[in-house]
């Protein structure tokens, strides 16, 4: 690469289009970075000489605590925001892990979140990022300021601005701010926590839960050395007596130690822990939540540990680097796969999303030529090249 890297931290809204204006003007390139805790998720990177970073868009501008909605800059940390919002009793239902395997700074923020489309166990109830976004302001490729929700600056007819950039890695221009849906904290949680050695009975009690009315805040698998188990966890008013019938299904269900617990936050701390591996590799598998026992099967062939939401299908496998492309191959049929913290030598041997050509692709990429048609923005970290 000629010259070292310029980062640059532009303070305003149309000091970031300019950027990337000038940036697309002259054939340049540009990495868009937030917190730095997911920099190495997607393909190599393109050498880009600029890194456009958002730490000086970082005001939470409004939090309308009656109307329990907030917007803030792409640069604020989550953690921040959710002191904040914590004072009067809310909270933004994203829990992703906010630091990379090994660091103890929560350095996530909502901009790179929402990026990236990243989750933790709240995404049982409430969804993922594109679900709690009202309204998005970003950045494209020529300088264009586009919104969409609330305050129309400019928007692009026909698209949902927000349910694009949400998971698109970057690829499509750069996040400004985001107007965001809030929900009441809950005053007290309470955990069912069931185990066993089989992955047919683990799975199964998960889906007895997953169909039960006990409107669960999250419902999570786990797995490692040969034993997993099922946490259900309720929130809200009086979560110990729901917490209690859901350890009954459990035992119901073949997993009959379970039992309940009230002090539960480090369970769910260890469940976001999962997500992230600082030697090894993670890979994300989506599959239908009938082939739960499978994914724990695949996952045990390699001596991997797995942790995911069991009602959704999504489950996190970390793995040794060296059995992940064996852990892609026993996966069943259906599944797919994106692998997510890896050595950079992985990376480079394994296409990280797994996706061959298809339509789904190709309308993948008309959408980039839509949005960034001089690639300025993170070029080719995204599927297929993108």
């Amino acid at each position: 690469m000629l010259g070292s890297i310029i980062a640059a931290r532009p303070a305003t809204f149309e000091a970031a289009a300019a950027l990337l204006a000038r940036a697309s003007a002259e054939g340049q390139t540009i990495r868009l970075r937030g917190g730095g805790t997911k920099l190495d998720w997607g393909a190599n990177r393109a050498e880009s000489r600029i890194d456009l970073c958002t730490g000086r868009l970082s005001r939470i501008v409004e939090h309308n605590a009656g109307d329990l909605t907030a917007v803030l800059e792409a640069g604020s940390r989550l953690a921040d925001a959710q002191q904040l919002f914590a004072t009067a009793g809310q909270m933004l239902a994203l829990d992703p892990p906010l630091a990379p395997a090994g660091s103890a700074d929560p350095a996530a923020t909502i901009g790179g979140i929402v990026a990236s489309g990243d989750s933790g166990p709240l995404r049982h109830r409430y969804g993922a990022p594109r679900d709690l976004i009202l309204g998005i302001t970003v950045a494209l490729g020529d300088g264009t300021i586009a919104q969409s929700g609330g305050k129309v600056i400019k928007n692009v007819a026909g698209y949902d601005l927000a349910k694009l950039f949400a998971g698109s890695f970057g690829t499509l221009g750069l996040i400004l701010s985001v107007s965001v849906r809030l929900h009441p904290l809950p005053v007290g949680t309470a955990t069912a926590l069931g185990s066993g050695a089989d992955p047919e009975k683990v799975a199964a009690a998960a889906r007895a839960l997953a169909g039960a009315p006990l409107e669960l805040d999250a419902l999570d698998i786990a797995w490692r050395a040969g034993r997993g188990g099922v946490l259900a966890r309720c929130g809200g008013a009086n979560p110990a007596d729901r917490a209690h019938r859901a350890a009954q299904m459990l035992r119901d269900a073949g997993l009959a130690d379970a039992d309940v617990v009230e002090e539960d936050e480090w369970l769910w701390e260890r469940q976001r822990a999962g997500q992230r591996s600082r030697e090894g590799a993670v890979v994300r598998v989506s599959a239908r939540p009938s082939k739960l026992s499978d994914v724990l099967r695949a996952a045990e062939l390699c001596d991997g540990a797995v942790v995911g939401r069991a009602a959704l299908g999504v489950s996190y496998v970390d793995v040794e680097a060296t059995a992940a492309e064996r852990l892609l191959s026993a996966l069943p049929a259906g599944a797919r796969a994106v692998l997510q913290d890896a050595p950079a030598e992985l990376r480079s041997a394994v296409d990280p999303w797994g996706v061959q050509e298809g339509p789904a692709l190709e309308l993948m990429r008309q959408v980039k030529r839509r949005f960034d048609p001089t690639g300025v923005c993170n070029p080719r970290v995204f599927v297929g090249g993108i």
